[in-house]
């Protein structure tokens, strides 16, 4: 079942058979360069029921980006609540196949679910945090309106967050 469109993509719940095409972007070692290491292929299915309990106690995570021409699954991307420091937020992430980046599809995707977080979750603030290195993702978060809220340090590392409110 859909849960958003786009132009050239929509986005779904992944399920459990998604696990051979989402592995091959979380466990690219490129793509993933900005976590501790890639996932694999247990860590992807654990992934995938992360998710899925998070769509049953938010109504919302991240979901399967899926590409229209070919019907393939491209990435991840959706609505995560994420720790930063001492509160709880919704924070957009995503993750794109290397061979599908620069195309424009992550900020497609998450500017969908920047609406989607607002029109029908009714948050009034969307977050995004990556490391402090990671300028693809903090050029996206700009893309959708975003400005830095704060760093913090997560694991030794230097995190920015990006904020943008629908006020």
């Amino acid at each position: 079942m859909k849960i958003i469109e786009t132009e050239r993509l929509y986005l779904r719940e992944l399920v459990s058979d998604d696990v051979e095409d989402l592995s091959m972007v979380l466990s690219d070692p490129e793509t993933m360069q900005y976590y501790p290491m890639p996932f694999n292929q247990e860590k992807v299915l654990k992934w995938i029921e992360w998710n899925r309990n998070s769509y049953q106690q938010f109504n919302h995570g991240l979901w399967a980006v899926i590409l229209k021409e070919g019907d393939k699954l491209i990435g991840d991307c959706g609505i995560t609540m994420q720790r930063i420091e001492e509160e709880t937020v919704p924070e957009i992430g995503f993750h794109i196949r290397k061979d599908y980046w620069n195309k424009g599809y992550a900020t497609e995707a998450a500017m969908a679910c920047k609406q989607y977080a607002f029109d029908t979750l009714n948050y009034s603030r969307i977050y995004s945090y990556t490391s402090i290195r990671n300028i693809p993702s903090q050029k996206v978060a700009e893309k959708l309106g975003m400005k830095t809220y704060k760093t913090f340090e997560k694991n030794g590392e230097d995190q920015v967050v990006q904020v943008v409110s629908n006020i």
